[in-house]
């Protein structure tokens, strides 16, 4: 029987498995309560853009970690492929990947990984930001020939923490927006006593964007 392909939207919960990894059986989300998640896919090991995008990611895997986020990389490639691969990134760029790497076809059916208009036998690039209570909340893909911004993605679950801890928004590569900074978005007045008493009490530019400083300072 040929197995389903979903595709999770932002809002889903994050669809649940086990697998094995390069470092123990992973029972998700279960063994990650409580800690945010980046769930990425890859096409294939012993590929350059791919190996870039690892030595990229072990070199922030601190970074993540200091903000309560894992990283779990997943391709379609056995376990033991998987294995040599991570040995061989160690030995040629002087880099030991930590954090684990999946196996298993599955993963690529539960979570869309597999386009077939790009390529019909090896995942995308996808990236799943998913929070403590196990809900997708940002959704990313890329072709198989651009690798992804580090950076880009651990400010987007930094701005995600954000919202979610302040309820308010985050403008467009805030910390470093030209306009705002690092301040935060207020959420826009419902009704016109609200838009009076915004304009009045935040900074704005008009009433309907108001922002604050970082609540987080």
């Amino acid at each position: 029987m040929e197995t389903q392909n979903t595709l999770p939207l932002i809002g889903d919960m994050a669809p649940a498995f086990q697998a094995q990894s390069t470092a123990w059986p992973i029972n998700f989300p279960k063994d990650y309560k409580g800690k945010r998640v980046v769930l990425f896919s890859h096409p294939a090991d012993f590929t350059p853009v791919c190996t870039t995008e690892f030595i990229g990611f072990q070199k922030a895997y601190e970074d993540f970690k200091a903000i309560n986020t894992e990283l779990l990389w997943y391709s379609v490639d056995g376990l033991q492929w998987h294995i040599e691969w991570l040995r061989n990134i160690e030995r040629n760029f002087g880099v030991k990947v930590e954090f684990p790497l999946l196996a298993g076809s599955k993963i690529a059916h539960l979570y869309g990984m597999l386009h077939p208009n790009a390529d019909d036998s090896t995942t995308v690039r996808a990236v799943f930001v998913i929070n403590p209570e196990g809900q997708i909340v940002a959704i990313m893909y890329y072709p198989l020939s651009n690798g992804r911004s580090v950076a880009e993605i651990l400010r987007l679950v930094k701005a995600l923490q954000t919202t979610a801890k302040h309820k308010r928004a985050t403008p467009e590569n805030r910390p470093n927006n030209p306009i705002f900074g690092d301040k935060v978005i207020v959420p826009p007045a419902g009704t016109m006593k609200d838009a009076v008493t915004n304009a009045q009490k935040y900074e704005n530019k008009d009433w309907y964007i108001c922002v604050e400083q970082n609540p987080n300072k």
